[in-house]
């Protein structure tokens, strides 16, 4: 068990190559609060946040590593710049909004569960985007956000009323066994396709 005040000190100094702060299962049940924050690179891969994390306007300068995280409580990433590779792979989310987020590496998803929707709308990621497996539910929303690096969405489930209005897709897009809703994930739902499609 960690406190919040005890994450966000240690996340709270400069980053330096090759360093990051191991934070693996850890559990906080109170708002873990990083907005506004530079942050030193971090592994929370299988942690509990009970209590949600708050890291609008926050700067990971790091790795960012949030793999089979669990985060019951709201989680905001809005605005967030990832300066290096995020790792999502097996989050479980009961909402979470990553509205303007800019991923610089990938921004890796694999195998998330959105249980009550995800707003990822305007979100600018340089590096390949991957859905793979994703399980999303609600309203979830990708309006107006540019993958660069491709998007990979193989086995994605996504809710039929999945917005994708506006996107841009550069590179690569995989949609094999892809689902909107009952449907096939298809091409022509994206705004704008400039690269392959393999569907």
């Amino acid at each position: 068990m960690s406190t919040a005040a005890e994450i966000r000190q240690r996340l709270s100094q400069p980053w330096q190559h090759g360093s990051h702060a191991d934070f693996r299962g850890v559990c906080c049940d109170e708002l873990l609060d990083l907005s506004g924050l530079a942050l030193d690179g971090v592994d929370l891969s299988g942690a509990q946040l009970a209590g949600g994390i708050d890291a609008s306007g926050a700067r990971f300068d790091g790795l960012c590593w949030f793999r089979e995280v669990t985060i019951t409580g709201p989680a905001r990433f809005d605005g967030t710049t990832f300066m290096n590779d995020a790792r999502f792979e097996g989050a479980r989310f009961a909402g979470a909004s990553f509205r303007g987020a800019e991923f610089r590496g990938i921004g890796r998803f694999d195998g998330a569960q959105f249980a009550e929707g995800g707003d990822f709308a305007g979100i600018t990621c340089y590096g390949n985007f991957s859905l793979q497996s994703v399980e999303g539910r609600g309203t979830l929303s990708f309006r107006g956000s540019e993958w660069l690096g491709g998007l990979w969405c193989d086995h994605a489930s996504l809710p039929k009323t999945v917005d994708l209005a506006e996107t841009q897709v550069h590179g690569r897009l995989w949609l094999r066994d892809a689902r909107r809703g009952a449907a096939a994930l298809r091409p022509e739902d994206f705004g704008m396709a400039f690269g392959y499609a393999y569907i």
